[in-house]
């Protein structure tokens, strides 16, 4: 008995700027502030290497001087509709229903919302009334590969269950507009709205790559890196400008003994399933396997089209992949960072 990844469907929000249509947005919120501050933040925005990002919400709603209930709102209803859709379209590309899911995990950490979205999610599509729940907020980035990590556990103790892990994240949601930090500035760059749903099975069949090994790897006094500040204004991003020289210096201890457990170099991953967290983390992952003659371009393309939609990212690189006719027998492997600070790793094995 194996687990297996039988459909990942990503799900965009209605509202969308290309980064030429966002400047001008950018430098009217600016207005009043020193000149070069402001072409500096201009350079970052062009820099980000994010060509499109998408919104729950329109321009007038991000830029407004709202309350946190306000913005919170939005995110409630907005990302309500998008879990939805996400696995219902799940659900139609691995040929299931509603009532086929046995646990299902939901993942956000861009809103708060009790009971979780999941609890709507088994109201609206009429789950199983016995379906086992859980909804995970804290994780941030690293979410969505923690989600399937779960969901593996979960399956490899339970033979013959289907489970579905639902990342639907709004960063939008969390933008400050008081607020003209670095901290701030770069997540308004880089972060961008959106859904997916993966779905998995611990039935006999084939089809799907299957869940070879799961680990997680926590870094030591660096709680401060990486998360949010609850404030009377909303959700306060903390990102420390030093989070892609921290994952560099991690990264050996992370990816390479996780692979010498599993009897397995560099070399014999082909696939590369990584979380596009920003511009500099991928410039640091590329000069650390570059000279292995190693690619993540299906990163680079993600982050390219939708910018980092936090735990869902990584979905929408391991969509591309499960669309593409990948040789049985090729190994992947797939990698997220996030809040703790701690990374997240997976096997995987066509």
């Amino acid at each position: 008995m194996s687990v297996r990844i039988k459909a990942v469907a990503s799900q965009l929000p209605p509202h969308s700027r290309s980064t030429e249509e966002i400047i001008p947005l950018v430098e009217a919120w600016l207005a009043g502030q020193d000149e070069r501050f402001i072409r500096k933040v201009i350079k970052i925005f062009g820099n980000a290497g994010v060509n499109r990002r998408y919104s729950i919400m329109g321009p007038e709603d991000v830029f407004a001087k709202t309350s946190f209930e306000e913005k919170n709102d939005i995110y409630i209803r907005e990302c309500g509709k998008l879990a939805e859709t996400s696995l219902q379209k799940a659900l139609d590309k691995a040929g299931w229903q509603a009532t086929d899911i046995d646990y299902i995990i939901t993942v956000s950490c861009t809103g708060i919302m009790i009971p979780s979205v999941d609890a709507y999610l088994v109201n609206r599509l009429k789950m199983k009334q016995d379906i086992v729940r859980l909804p995970v907020t804290e994780m941030g980035c690293a979410a969505g590969i923690s989600g399937i990590i779960y969901a593996s556990n979960f399956l490899a103790a339970n033979p013959g269950k289907r489970a579905a892990v639902v990342a639907v994240e709004s960063p939008t949601a969390t933008f400050q507009l008081d607020d003209f930090s670095m901290a701030n500035i770069v997540s308004a760059a880089i972060f961008g709205d959106g859904a997916a749903t993966v779905l998995l099975s611990s039935e006999e069949t084939t089809g799907g790559p299957a869940v070879i090994a799961k680990e997680m790897y926590h870094f030591y006094d660096a709680t401060e890196m990486m998360g949010f500040r609850l404030t009377n204004s909303g959700l306060q991003m903390i990102l420390d400008e030093a989070v892609p020289e921290k994952i560099a210096g991690h990264f050996p201890k992370i990816v390479h003994p996780f692979l010498e457990r599993n009897d397995l170099t560099i070399e014999d991953v082909q696939h590369f399933v990584f979380h596009p967290g920003g511009r500099k983390i991928i410039q640091t992952v590329e000069e650390l396997f570059g000279s292995l003659g190693k690619n993540i371009d299906d990163t680079k393309e993600i982050l390219r089209q939708y910018g980092n939609m936090s735990s869902a990212t990584v979905l929408y690189v391991l969509e591309r992949f499960l669309d593409k006719d990948i040789p049985s027998g090729d190994t992947g492997l797939m990698l997220s960072f996030g809040p703790g600070f701690s990374a997240q790793s997976i096997l995987l094995k066509w």
